[in-house]
């Protein structure tokens, strides 16, 4: 297959070594054309994979068969994974009972529940590349590529850069899109003793659910992995105390009968967009290009449209065609992760089965903004206007077989579970 792009991309880097930048770079060992291509792994050992507990969406199970040649089984087994269904909502919404938000076809289709560590291990023989142990400082677009600089090295100029360095210190206007309707900003992660059990090295089929339970602070994600169970308390620090969730973990640990825990990170995060997830020459991805809160598990997939958009562009167009590819690639990127964290806000909009002050502030105050941070205007694209017709859809006695394939960010089906369990 002839790919008149890859001549223009000879030299390339992706700095960060989380799971965006491993699936990077492996991506690039799979797709690029070229065996003598120059790809450079660029991290600070210094900066630790933190491994928490990870769910994903099913188009990773196929895209990691891909990347490493193994089975579906093998992957599963070395990921230390079990297979997740959907997301097991508990206490959300106003309809005062638990739902499942399915992935489609039902029972069928799944991703993978998985320690983030793991991916890193799992790709790294599959990723042909130079790695290099550096602290960058700086990355900007420069004529006919970017330019990497160093600390205490001299600096290096690429055809093609992937930024996974994480999400901001703050935000800035100009540059990010903030979704603070999302109601979030900061996970208490611990690790339990496992709940799945595993015969030896015999794969686990069970039917596993990524846990959202509703907490009066915010709520809980349970993750089931077959060597531990990661939880996370998602709340908002501006809300409630460190010490006041810490209480509450513990006695959600106590009734689950969880009689021990490893304390492993408390992390604040901004739920944001970056306005220039991709200029042609740097792309940011997964949490550098956006972030929002693990609730339905966006982060993955949406690293690997971002990896994947950029590098088909790259490869398979010609560099003359760059200038004009760019600005479009971008915009879309921008809408589908605006359009993603739509929907995870949209989830606090009928508050839970707690009547805290973490609840009315999500459903009366957090999510009605909503239509201002999203504004067509103020963000340059349509997603506002593809949510409001998905919810239109919803209310419907009726939805046309045409409307059926319709998507904002995810499929209709999705919008319609979650429309019934919220009670929407």
């Amino acid at each position: 297959m002839i790919q008149p792009g890859s001549e223009s991309l000879q030299k390339i880097a992706v700095v960060g070594r989380g799971t965006a930048g491993t699936l990077a770079a492996a991506s690039v060992t799979h797709l690029h054309p070229d065996s003598d291509h120059e790809l450079h792994h660029i991290y600070d050992s210094r900066i630790p994979v933190i491994g928490v507990g990870e769910g994903s969406w099913p188009s990773l199970v196929q895209h990691l068969q891909e990347l490493t040649g193994f089975t579906h089984e093998t992957v599963q087994k070395r990921l230390k994974g079990t297979r997740k269904y959907g997301v097991a909502f508990e206490g959300w919404g106003r309809r005062n009972r638990d739902f499942t938000h399915y992935f489609t076809p039902q029972q069928v289709s799944y991703g993978y529940h998985l320690s983030a560590d793991l991916v890193e291990s799992l790709l790294r023989k599959s990723t042909c590349a130079r790695h290099i142990d550096a602290k960058v400082v700086n990355i900007t677009r420069v004529e006919g590529g970017a330019q990497v600089e160093f600390e205490g090295r001299a600096p290096e100029r690429y055809d093609l850069v992937f930024d996974a360095r994480g999400f901001p210190r703050e935000l800035h206007p100009d540059r990010h899109i903030d979704i603070s309707f999302i109601p979030t900003n900061t996970a208490v992660i611990r690790r339990c003793p496992a709940t799945i059990r595993q015969e030896q090295d015999e794969l686990v089929l069970e039917h596993t659910y990524t846990r959202a339970v509703a907490r009066p602070h915010g709520w809980i994600f349970v993750i089931p992995l077959t060597i531990h169970t990661s939880y996370g308390y998602i709340f908002n620090r501006d809300i409630s105390s460190l010490a006041e969730v810490e209480a509450d973990f513990d006695v959600f640990l106590e009734t689950e009968g969880i009689p021990e825990f490893e304390q492993r990170a408390v992390i604040p995060f901004p739920n944001f967009v970056h306005r220039q997830i991709y200029d042609g020459a740097v792309a940011r991805i997964g949490n550098a290009a956006a972030f929002m809160e693990p609730l339905e598990a966006t982060a993955i997939v949406s690293a690997q449209l971002q990896i994947g958009m950029v590098l088909n562009m790259r490869l398979n167009r010609s560099v003359e065609y760059l200038e004009r590819d760019a600005p479009v690639v971008n915009r879309f990127l921008v809408n589908n992760m605006l359009c993603y964290g739509l929907f995870v806000g949209w989830h606090y909009s009928c508050g839970s089965v707690h009547d805290s002050e973490f609840w009315r502030h999500a459903r009366n105050s957090a999510w009605p903004r909503h239509r201002t941070a999203a504004d067509p205007e103020m963000v340059g694209c349509t997603a506002l206007r593809k949510f409001d017709e998905m919810i239109e859809l919803m209310n419907r006695p009726v939805i046309d077989k045409a409307d059926w394939d319709r998507m904002c960010a995810v499929p209709l089906t999705s919008y319609a579970q979650m429309s019934q369990g919220l009670g929407v």
